[in-house]
């Protein structure tokens, strides 16, 4: 039986402020799901927590490339640091964002100790790089491209490791914010996208279960999933910086995530941006909770 072991990386650093002069309340969920008893109900053991260091965009402009650069790349090191620990001592991680720039931890951990998968279940795939955008500067929207070596060195490079991850080692599922050309994108470098209809076509159990199986070569040393709520439907889940339409049902993305989970090979998991803040009678952080605590229940 793995040893679970909850680890916080309250990191806002990769999202673009809700508002002038504000800063994203992401960096709230793991106090939120700690409030819920996360590591009492998964039976887990006491992670502590990876301090970010403080949000402040300072005089950056569009243009600028990835804001937050700096403290974003000391940060990856330091949560990298706390994740290779727990992993080589066969313990599983499951570390409570943050936005999704906290996956950067992980793939660097990984990268450093072999070659690993991730899957992604997530509304985007969070591949926005120069290649395919004017728009670059938020890392929460581009931590895949970012890990698999696209972008500016400070962040792709740590370490000299980069790539983080390889293209064909990736996997997104429940994707419905993505236009066309940014499929064809993925088609093209064969990155295996399963949308919310193709969930719904096959059954989130079965697609789930290929995906582990897609990482079971021996090529391969493991997997990490990675969960942002934003793919769950806003009608359930609104606390969320890019609350949009048609996301997965609750049961879907249980069933989704306990294949997965229970994989041997899956390594650990990243929960990432629910924002209490938008969440004021807490019904989203609690139904958050229970969904992580319940896909672990048959892992």
């Amino acid at each position: 039986m793995r040893t679970l072991v909850v680890l916080d990386a309250p990191s806002n650093l990769g999202l673009r402020p809700p508002a002038p002069g504000t800063v994203p309340g992401c960096h709230k969920l793991a106090r939120a799901l700690r409030d819920r008893g996360i590591v009492r109900r998964l039976g887990a053991r006491e992670g502590g927590v990876v301090v970010p260091p403080r949000y402040d965009r300072g005089d950056w402009q569009e243009g600028d490339g990835v804001f937050n650069a700096a403290a974003l790349a000391a940060y990856t090191v330091e949560l990298a640091d706390r994740i290779e620990r727990h992993v080589r001592a066969g313990e599983f991680p499951v570390v409570l964002g943050g936005d999704c720039s906290i996956q950067l931890g992980a793939s660097l951990a990984l990268r450093r100790l072999g070659r690993y998968g991730l899957a992604a279940v997530d509304a985007s795939p969070d591949f926005r790089h120069t290649g395919n955008s004017d728009r670059i500067g938020a890392a929460g929207g581009e931590e895949v491209a970012l890990a698999t070596g696209r972008g500016q060195r400070d962040l792709t490079d740590l370490e000299g490791l980069r790539p983080y991850l390889r293209d064909e080692d990736v996997r997104f599922l429940g994707i419905r914010d993505c236009f066309e050309e940014d499929r064809a994108e993925l088609a093209a470098l064969k990155i295996p996208v399963g949308t919310v209809e193709d969930i719904r076509e096959r059954g989130a159990a079965d697609l789930a279960h290929a995906t582990a199986e897609a990482f079971g070569i021996p090529q391969l040393d493991g997997f990490w999933l990675h969960l942002d709520a934003d793919v769950l439907d806003p009608s359930v889940m609104p606390a969320v910086d890019s609350p949009d339409p048609d996301g997965l049902r609750p049961e879907e993305l249980l069933a989704l995530l306990r294949p997965l989970l229970a994989a041997p090979h899956c390594v650990g998991l990243n929960v990432t941006i629910y924002d209490p803040d938008l969440d004021p009678d807490g019904t989203a952080g609690t139904l958050l909770t229970d969904l992580v605590v319940d896909a672990f229940a048959q892992s």
